[in-house]
């Protein structure tokens, strides 16, 4: 076992977006009876202590303990994508995405990149991710490897696409779904390691596509599924095109049965009451991805008629259409979207509600609430170490908090990487060797 001391943030009831401070806490972490390493205590020193003095104990006295990030929507292959001037959506992935995911068919890039990418995670303090890989087999082997040999939750997926895609990505029926039962088989429940049924979106998948993947989802009801829907009004158009029969886009997901828990959907950003309500019943929920949909200039995700309805969401970085790792600057941009007024309802989100789409929530939005995003017990021991003063702004800024929300907001809107001090992982050593290949 193990104990850390420090002012401690965490969610009581993880349902709600509503944090709170032990100012002067400990958090202690030891094995549970399937040996991984959870939280089995965390409250106020003074409390704490006289039960865990045996315990070593590291302090972190001026810092802020806080759970580990939960990025619901990333491209691990758009890394070196990110800051690529485009026209807009569309444009973007036929002149900078296609033509750099080629290169992953290699395993000896798909390796590097992976060693690139899980390290960035790590070092802006996101802890679980949910990630597209390319539509090559070797890009999910090699960034689930690289994930294992440092211990993290990640869920990721072979990407479908089997129509209107250039050569080099574009793959095949019926030998995509083989690979994607294949790599299932192969990663899922390894570890701390998911896969995801990952139809990049309905434009690039055929009808019998999208039929195999929902068979793969129902096969394989623990998996989760990942795509995209009414992110662009032009891609909406396309696919009226595509399927002219269908109510809406969300709805072509629900006709081939890839709309249930687990399944995440980016962006949502043109969703009417009756999606809504399908994301509602389904219990499917959004990746709200801020800082790709100002870059890309898509629109805003309407968080006043997501709650009017009830359905679950939480944040992402959507690199590389997205403008950073940063969890700091996610939610600074979802703060803006929140505020738009003009093309929907305006309104103001707490800084405990954006910290929260951050980290509980989308735990929650992905069935995971209980085992990542929070520090309460039982929940798996991924957590940051926050530096306030790592600037001299930010000390300023900081010192000067008279409340919760104060010092969080000055986070948020003055945060980056370097904030991130230190990032924990509960299996710091995973059981063995990657699966034979």
């Amino acid at each position: 076992m193990k104990a850390y001391r420090s002012s401690i943030l965490y969610f009581p009831d993880p349902a709600l977006p509503r944090a709170a401070l032990e100012s002067d806490g400990l958090l202690v972490i030891g094995p549970d009876a399937r040996g991984r390493q959870v939280v089995q205590a965390l409250g106020s020193y003074a409390e704490l202590a006289p039960r865990f003095a045996a315990v070593p104990t590291e302090h972190f006295p001026g810092r802020l303990i806080a759970p580990g990030f939960v990025d619901l929507h990333i491209h691990f292959p758009q890394t070196d994508v990110i800051g690529s001037p485009a026209d807009g959506l569309l444009p973007w992935l036929e002149n900078y995405t296609f033509p750099h995911e080629k290169r992953f068919s290699a395993p000896d890039y798909s390796a590097q990149a992976a060693t690139f990418f899980i390290a960035e995670l790590l070092r802006n303090g996101v802890t679980t991710a949910l990630t597209f890989a390319t539509s090559h087999p070797e890009s999910v082997d090699a960034l689930f490897a690289e994930a294992q040999q440092h211990g993290l939750r990640l869920i990721a997926g072979k990407v479908l696409m089997d129509q209107n895609a250039p050569d080099g990505v574009r793959d095949d029926t019926e030998q995509s779904l083989r690979d994607t039962e294949t790599l299932i088989q192969r990663w899922h429940g390894v570890d701390r390691l998911g896969y995801a049924i990952t139809p990049r979106f309905v434009p690039s998948c055929s009808a019998a596509q999208l039929r195999g993947a929902g068979e793969l989802a129902a096969k394989y009801p623990d998996v989760w599924i990942q795509s995209h829907v009414a992110e662009n009004k032009d891609e909406i158009a396309w696919v009226r095109d595509l399927f002219p029969q269908a109510r809406s886009y969300l709805s072509v997901y629900d006709q081939f049965g890839l709309m249930r828990p687990r399944a995440i959907y980016a962006h949502c950003i043109y969703l009417d009451d009756e999606d809504r309500a399908l994301m509602r019943s389904t219990g499917a929920a959004a990746a709200v991805s801020p800082t790709s949909n100002l870059f890309l200039g898509n629109g805003f995700f309407d968080y006043a008629g997501a709650d009017r309805v009830g359905f679950n969401y939480g944040l992402a970085s959507d690199v590389g259409g997205g403008t950073s790792f940063s969890p700091f600057h996610t939610m600074l941009a979802a703060y803006y979207v929140g505020r738009e007024g003009q093309t929907k309802p305006g309104l103001s989100l707490s800084p405990q509600h954006l910290w929260w789409q951050h980290t509980a929530g989308a735990a929650q939005a992905l069935g995971l609430s209980g085992v990542v995003g929070n520090l309460l017990p039982g929940c798996e021991a991924d957590f940051v170490v926050l530096n306030p003063q790592v600037t001299p702004l930010l000390a300023r800024k900081t010192a000067q908090a008279a409340s919760l929300d104060e010092l969080l907001f000055s986070m948020i809107v003055l945060g980056d990487d370097r904030l991130i001090e230190k990032t924990v992982i509960s299996q710091a050593n995973p059981s063995g060797p990657p699966p034979a290949m």
